[in-house]
């Protein structure tokens, strides 16, 4: 009996090495991706990318091996992975309720959204000495200009026979009536030229009271016409691209989401053919992902474009896989541990900086 009981037990052990053994048995996975700096390109002849090096970590710890096919078109990738003609897709892949009836997505590995590009030409660098001298600016610098010289000269009649600041004859009293008026409304006035007559006091009260108005109105004009100096061109956010040429990818969920907002799009087959557009100038506007366009204008794009205002229809990114792959659930284990042990961080800055 004893015998039997270790027999057992030997083939107890020797099953779980064996299903361990299985476990970390090495599979082959097929990668399909597309060029989408800087999730996924191929740089000194490396294939590389946030998403291309988070998946390739994942595959280090679960012993994968990874056969990674780049194809030139996003639709094209999406649907080998549709037919089961591939295991993953893996670049900047929204997930999105259409796409999750009839594949499988990772957890989320990316948090995004749209941004708006448009042509460097177009805008209007800020330029605090064009601000300065605008007309606007000049216009409401003579207007307090008028306002004060008619407040002091209003003072002058009421005061000149009762304070002797304001006893002088007309031709010399312009200028020390608007001294008078500009530090009553800078400064609340000089504490040893308080007016003395009865319609002097009372007219001080309303130009002390009404300066804060005053103030407030140039210095919000100020602000107004800085703030106009910033805006890019005619282009300042969603509303401003209706009879527009806005290019984005075709497929893509910018496209579906200027589509549904019925703002004429000129879809491209993949950003090579859009960027081209963009920079030849074919079309001044471009609606795509956020982190794409960043890319391509801190990575010298900025002489073509700019990207303005704030992103838009936040959106998460993952992997996808075939419909129903034993994939899914291992990957999502690792990838929540390494987002659990700082791996994921380290990934995220060496693409991104550090997370805010």
């Amino acid at each position: 009996m004893r015998f039997f009981c270790l027999g057992l037990l030997l083939a107890f052990q020797f099953s779980l090495a064996a299903f361990g053994a299985m476990a970390q048995e090495s599979r082959d996975l097929t990668v399909q991706t597309v060029t989408r700096p800087p999730f996924s390109m191929v740089k000194e002849g490396e294939e590389t990318g946030f998403s291309l090096d988070l998946l390739s970590e994942i595959a280090d710890r679960l012993n994968w091996n990874l056969n990674i096919q780049r194809n030139d078109n996003f639709a094209a990738m999406l649907a080998a992975v549709e037919d089961e003609n591939a295991d993953v897709a893996a670049a900047n892949i929204s997930i999105t309720a259409s796409r999750e009836a009839t594949m499988d997505f990772s957890q989320p590995i990316f948090e995004s959204g749209l941004s708006i590009m448009v042509s460097a030409e177009d805008v209007l660098e800020p330029n605090l000495m064009r601000a300065l001298f605008s007309w606007d600016l000049v216009f409401a610098i003579g207007i307090a200009f008028l306002m004060l010289s008619a407040g002091g000269m209003l003072m002058w009649v009421f005061e000149r026979k009762a304070q002797p600041y304001f006893d002088r004859p007309l031709k010399e009293a312009w200028f020390p009536s608007f001294w008078w008026a500009l530090n009553l409304v800078v400064n609340g006035g000089f504490e040893e030229r308080v007016p003395r007559s009865v319609f002097g006091r009372v007219f001080a009260v309303c130009l002390v009271l009404s300066s804060l108005f005053i103030v407030s109105v140039f210095v919000a004009k100020i602000t107004a016409v800085m703030t106009v100096e910033a805006i890019t061109g005619t282009v300042t956010g969603v509303n401003d691209l209706y009879g527009k040429r806005v290019g984005t990818i075709s497929g893509s969920t910018a496209q579906g989401f200027l589509t549904r907002r019925e703002i004429d799009v000129i879809a491209y087959r993949d950003l090579t053919g859009l960027i081209n557009a963009f920079e030849t100038g074919a079309i001044k506007i471009v609606v795509f992902d956020a982190p794409i366009l960043d890319h391509y204008v801190n990575e010298g794009g900025y002489q073509f474009g700019r990207v303005i205002g704030s992103r838009f229809l936040a959106e998460y990114y993952g992997f996808l896989f075939a419909d129903d792959s034993d994939f899914v659930e291992p990957l999502n284990r690792e990838l929540l541990l390494m987002q659990e042990d700082g791996s994921y961080d380290q990934i995220y800055t060496k693409w991104f900086g550090a997370r805010q």
